[in-house]
């Protein structure tokens, strides 16, 4: 499995293809540099570098799409982010078969200590995931520079690209994308992406709003959806842990967007609430999977949405059902 992450390796931090690396659970510090990288099994990964990195995605199986998979808080990678990438990589292959999309990690650096100091916890990956967005936004700009030389050959690649975004991730996201479009696009991004799917993101609701954090993510692709929940215990445990910063807000995993009036109209909103605690409980809060042989309505409304390029229904406010 491929995968890239801004954590800060063991060995030493300077680049080097083809190396064995490893990121201790512990070591949380951001680096600003992105490691290109395959997991070979379980502990076991290699550095082999962005160009070969973005070579073996251009040579997947024609038509296949890529989904980059950002996770969220208090994720590390063999207890969580690699299982899961795994279980949404066979979740895929089962409803569409195995070349319809290939899943890549994007690891940044959480923390997993005790629950009893989630508060801390919460912060210390907060700040990482704002210190993340500087080494994202690279990695955007060398995928948009190597892409730029690709469209000049013969037989540039043309694969569509798609982000889904949990949690936290939303945070790394939409710092990226921000720190990309300030500094490397005066103010403006190019819409690289099929799709941007924001599951229970624990942003502020109105980010997406002009003028606000998260603007300029809606331009950066083709669709934006947002998948909330009403009752994601996981939101208020959010609203709770910011009042340490004297923030009190509403999160964009909870209520959709704050007023979807006023944001650009690839912009679609999703009610989860139906579902997301059969499918994550108690919390309610990571319902993009499956349980007892069921996929998840979330997943399922993201791939109809891969495969036609289009949300349907075409209605910018939605509620999915689960059939029972």
């Amino acid at each position: 499995m491929l995968f890239a992450t801004n954590r800060t390796p063991k060995e030493s931090q300077r680049s080097k293809r083809n190396r064995k690396i490893s990121f201790p659970v512990q070591k949380t510090r951001a680096s600003l540099d992105m490691y290109f990288c395959e997991r070979n099994g379980v502990d076991d990964y290699t550095e082999i570098g962005s160009p070969a990195f973005f070579e073996r995605l251009k040579n997947l199986p024609s038509n296949t799409q890529v989904l980059l998979y950002i996770h969220g808080f208090n994720n590390t990678a063999e207890p969580d982010i690699f299982p899961n990438a795994e279980e949404l990589q066979r979740l895929i292959d089962q409803e569409r078969g195995s070349n319809f999309a290939h899943v890549v990690p994007l690891m940044w650096p959480c923390d997993d200590d005790s629950p009893a100091a989630f508060i801390d916890d919460y912060w210390d990956d907060q700040k990482a995931a704002d210190a993340s967005g500087i080494a994202f936004a690279r990695m955007l700009t060398k995928f948009d520079n190597w892409r730029k030389a690709e469209a000049a050959k013969p037989n540039p690649c043309t694969r569509r690209i798609n982000i889904l975004a949990h949690s936290m991730g939303n945070r790394v996201l939409r710092n990226a994308i921000a720190t990309w479009g300030k500094h490397d696009h005066t103010g403006q991004v190019p819409q690289i992406f099929r799709n941007i799917f924001m599951v229970a993101a624990d942003v502020i609701n109105h980010c997406l709003e002009p003028g606000e954090a998260a603007e300029f993510v809606p331009y950066a692709c083709r669709n934006l959806v947002v998948y909330y929940a009403n009752d994601d215990l996981a939101m208020p445990a959010s609203k709770l842990a910011n009042l340490k910063n004297k923030t009190v807000s509403r999160r964009l995993g909870m209520t959709g967007p704050e007023n979807m009036e006023v944001l650009p109209k690839n912009v679609f909103e999703v009610d989860c609430d139906d579902f997301n605690n059969t499918f994550d409980k108690p919390k309610g809060h990571s319902y993009f999977l499956a349980v007892n042989g069921k996929t998840s309505p979330a997943l399922l409304h993201m791939l109809a949405a891969m495969e036609k390029g289009r949300v349907t229904p075409n209605d910018r406010s939605q509620e999915l059902e689960y059939d029972r």
